[in-house]
């Protein structure tokens, strides 16, 4: 009976202890500087969102924020390390829809689970893709350049750096009756770069990309991929007026590995939502071609959950096999 009591003690006791030691570890965080990882190369949207909201966060918490890039496997590299790492607020994830819903059906396995091995920060901003070809590219509109593809069945190339652009690609070729080559690339600014150069055909690149090439004269937009016409280029069609249904939004979130303490995840959030709601750095969003979509914690793991559905439909409908 003695021997029981005291194990009972000692239980309560462990568990005090660690409560404690979990209550100090929040307070005396960030200690040093935290670590955000991007699945994709630098120069992509993810990573332009990253390093705008990243250094807001660093004046907030007083602490320098990095930016690491992973690039590679659909982002998965970039996700799994982050996953992976100490619980402790030090390591984050700023990734799109790519690694948090889209991989979960493009690949048949995975290294991490988006729904289980990681606690949800904040999701920060939304953005639809465009189709960009090279200034001299004889189609000017989807409709030609749907006649022109249809005319030449397999000889054009398309290519993907994120699920959007995948799903995008795959999504056109089942609407429209195409047969092109898809080509994968591990970041949409190398796709981008291999439409200019003229390695390949076409691509579905971020609005930024797409505001960026277009504005420097160096590729046209043929349509946008969100339900209705972009605000920041009304003259842009919307795939949608063409093929009613097609639309293809990402959308960019913060994450923390699983087990990571509620009070710092708090400290996170708190610190990203600030960010986004910032007059200036809404503006450089925009440049972005990026929608600002502030979700905090509480809701964005019911919404990383549908999204894994909802995508998982997409990626279906289009008739894309997980590799």
């Amino acid at each position: 009976m003695r021997r029981s009591v005291w194990r009972v003690i000692a239980a309560l006791a462990f568990g005090v202890l660690a409560f404690t030691g979990a209550d100090v570890r929040a307070q005396d965080w960030p200690a040093r500087p935290i670590r955000i990882v991007v699945p994709f190369p630098a120069g992509s949207a993810t990573d332009l969102i990253a390093r705008l909201v990243g250094k807001d966060m660093s004046e907030t918490l007083n602490q320098a924020v990095v930016i690491e890039n992973k690039p590679g496997a659909g982002g998965a590299i970039g996700a799994d390390q982050v996953a992976h790492s100490a619980p402790d607020g030090y390591a984050l994830l700023l990734a799109s829809n790519t690694q948090y819903a889209a991989n979960v059906s493009l690949y048949k396995k995975l290294s991490y689970d988006p729904a289980k091995d990681f606690a949800p920060v904040a999701r920060l901003s939304t953005q639809p893709t465009a189709l960009l070809v090279r200034p001299d590219f004889p189609a000017r509109t989807l409709a030609e350049f749907v006649s022109y593809a249809k005319a030449r069945p397999g000889k054009l190339s398309g290519g993907y750096g994120s699920a959007s652009a995948q799903v995008a690609v795959a999504r056109l070729e089942k609407l429209a009756g195409l047969d092109v080559l898809e080509v994968p690339y591990k970041g949409i600014p190398l796709a981008v770069a291999d439409v200019i150069g003229g390695t390949i055909d076409f691509t579905f690149g971020d609005m930024g990309s797409a505001l960026a090439q277009t504005e420097g004269g160096k590729m046209r937009a043929l349509v946008v991929t969100s339900a209705a016409r972009s605000p920041l280029r009304p003259d842009w069609p919307a795939a949608a007026e063409t093929y009613k249904g097609f639309e293809v939004v990402g959308w960019h979130a913060l994450a923390a590995p699983a087990g990571t303490p509620p009070a710092i995840v708090q400290k996170l959030q708190d610190a990203a939502l600030k960010a986004v709601a910032k007059p200036q750095v809404i503006e450089s969003l925009a440049k972005l071609g990026v929608d600002p979509a502030p979700l905090p914690a509480a809701q964005l793991g019911s919404f990383i959950t549908s999204e894994i559905a909802r995508w998982a439909d997409m990626i279906k409908e289009a008739g894309i096999p997980a590799e």
